[in-house]
């Protein structure tokens, strides 16, 4: 056996080293490609969750219902002239407890009935049958902010007989509105709170 320190005693160690460094550099490469892996099944998952709601609201609006640092509760009654709403009451619910949830829930295509049957999800309901909204805004852009409306109970029996709905949600100026589906409960109750 050569003594410790000569040429041929080292070697083994130096080629073990080298082993040591390649699995290194291989477990370093294979955790990169499972994070990135990881990060586009996250990517389609999301946009798998929020397709409809994106096509709904539009991306814009979309964005401003996530993101917007402003946000106002609206209780809404019919004005003197017909089809025309007012707010009869203003609150800043910004800082509200709840509301990143709720934000949350509004773009998630599983809180809402996506079924097309024209008397409970398509067709326009009267102006009345709003109750509320909520007003997404970013003064800092100059953008115009968007206006959720919220009925909350539709009326039974539409139509064609048609059930009893719970509820629809609207964005003023886009056509369309969908039902209020397992969010509807929820909804109702965080729009109850006084802020």
């Amino acid at each position: 056996m050569p003594p410790p320190g000569s040429p041929a005693a080292s070697g083994p160690s130096s080629s073990r080293s080298t082993e040591a460094v390649g699995s290194g550099a291989r477990l370093v490469i294979g955790l990169v490609v499972l994070g990135v892996t990881a990060g586009l099944v996250g990517i389609w998952y999301q946009r798998g969750q929020t397709r409809r709601c994106l096509a709904f609201y539009g991306p814009e609006a979309a964005r401003m219902v996530t993101a917007a640092p402003v946000v106002e509760l609206w209780t809404l009654a019919p004005a003197a002239d017909p089809g025309v709403l007012v707010a009869l009451e203003r609150a800043d619910v910004s800082q509200a407890p709840g509301l990143v949830h709720l934000r949350r829930g509004l773009v998630e295509d599983a809180n809402f009935r996506w079924k097309v049957s024209p008397p409970s999800v398509g067709g326009r309901l009267p102006a009345e049958s709003w109750d509320r909204a909520l007003m997404f805004s970013d003064p800092a852009t100059g953008r115009p902010p968007v206006v959720l409306v919220i009925d909350l109970v539709e009326a039974p029996g539409g139509p064609g007989g048609a059930e009893a709905a719970v509820g629809s949600l609207a964005v003023v100026g886009r056509p369309g509105r969908i039902g209020l589906g397992r969010i509807a409960g929820g909804l109702a109750k965080w729009l109850s709170r006084k802020p």
